[in-house]
C-alpha cells in the first residue's frame, strides 16, 4: 500500500490545527520518522468566521474559501481530507461534494465513538460554538444513531463561548473551575457522554489536564485524529 497523503484544511481556527497536527503524530504508531504520516496542510486563518456567518453577523461565507483550499489539496496529490473545525462541518456536504477524494466527518466520527465509550447511553451533552448549535449539526448526528443531544442554556453558553473566543483564540488560558462548571452543568441536565464540539475547547482541555478526571468527556479533535491515522491505514501508538 502505497503512502496516504492527508489534507488538513487548516486555519480554522490556526491553535487548533497546530494541536491536530501535534496529536497525529503523538498518536501514531511510529519507530521512525518514515512510519508518521504524510500532511499537507493550509492553515487558512484568513477564512472568514462560521459562527458570525452562520448567526447572520457577517455576509462573508467561508464555503468558497473551504472549497477552493479542498481543490487545491486535492490537486496537490491529497488521498483525503481532514477538517479540524466542527462548526465548518455545516458546509461539510457542499465541500465532499467539491472534490473527489474523501473528506471525513468530524461530528459523525464523534458521535459513534461516544456510543462506543459509554454503555447504554442516550443523551450526549455538547458544548460548541453558538455557530455550531445553532445549525443542529450533533442534533441530526444523534438522532441518526438514536440519541438524544442537549446544549448548555443560554447563560453557560456564553461562558463556553468566552473561552472559545476571549480566551483559546485570543492566546490565553482558560480556567479549570470555569471548565469544569460546563461539563458539570451538563453532567447534571443528565448527559451521558460530554462532547467538546469545538476544537478550541480541545486545546483547552489537554492544557488543563482533565482527560483523567473526565472519563465521560469525548474529544472530538482527538476522535478526528484517531481516524485520521486509521484511515490513513497507520496503527495507533497503544497507551502507556
Amino acid at each position: 500500500m502505497k503512502p496516504q497523503l492527508v489534507g488538513i484544511i487548516g486555519g480554522v481556527g490556526p491553535m487548533a490545527t497546530v494541536y491536530f497536527m501535534e496529536m497525529v503524530l503523538n498518536k501514531t504508531r511510529a519507530a521512525r520518522d518514515q512510519d508518521h504520516l504524510d500532511m499537507l496542510v493550509s492553515n487558512h486563518a484568513t477564512i472568514p468566521d462560521r459562527t458570525d456567518f452562520l448567526l447572520g453577523k457577517s455576509s462573508e461565507s467561508p464555503l468558497q474559501a473551504m472549497i477552493a483550499d479542498a481543490k487545491t489539496l486535492q490537486n496537490a496529490g491529497c488521498d483525503f481530507v481532514v477538517l479540524p473545525c466542527n462548526t465548518a462541518h455545516y458546509f461539510f456536504e457542499a465541500v465532499q461534494e467539491s472534490i473527489h477524494i474523501p473528506l471525513l466527518n468530524i461530528i459523525e466520527e464523534t458521535v459513534k465513538r461516544c456510543l462506543a465509550k459509554v454503555p447504554q447511553l442516550r443523551t450526549i451533552g455538547v458544548m460548541a460554538t453558538e455557530g455550531t448549535i445553532y445549525t443542529n449539526t450533533y442534533a441530526l448526528a444523534c438522532e441518526k444513531y438514536g440519541l438524544s443531544c442537549l446544549y448548555p442554556g443560554a447563560d453557560v453558553q456564553k461562558q463556553v463561548s468566552s473561552m472559545i473566543y476571549d480566551k483559546v483564540k485570543a492566546g490565553k488560558k482558560v480556567g479549570k473551575e470555569e471548565f469544569l462548571s460546563v461539563v458539570n452543568t451538563l453532567r447534571k441536565m443528565g448527559c451521558g457522554a460530554i462532547v467538546l464540539g469545538c476544537t478550541e475547547l480541545s486545546v483547552a482541555f489537554a492544557d488543563l489536564q482533565l482527560e483523567q478526571e473526565c472519563p465521560d468527556v469525548v474529544d472530538s479533535l482527538t476522535v478526528l485524529a484517531e481516524q485520521t491515522i486509521l484511515f490513513a491505514g497507520k496503527e495507533l501508538k497503544e497507551e502507556v
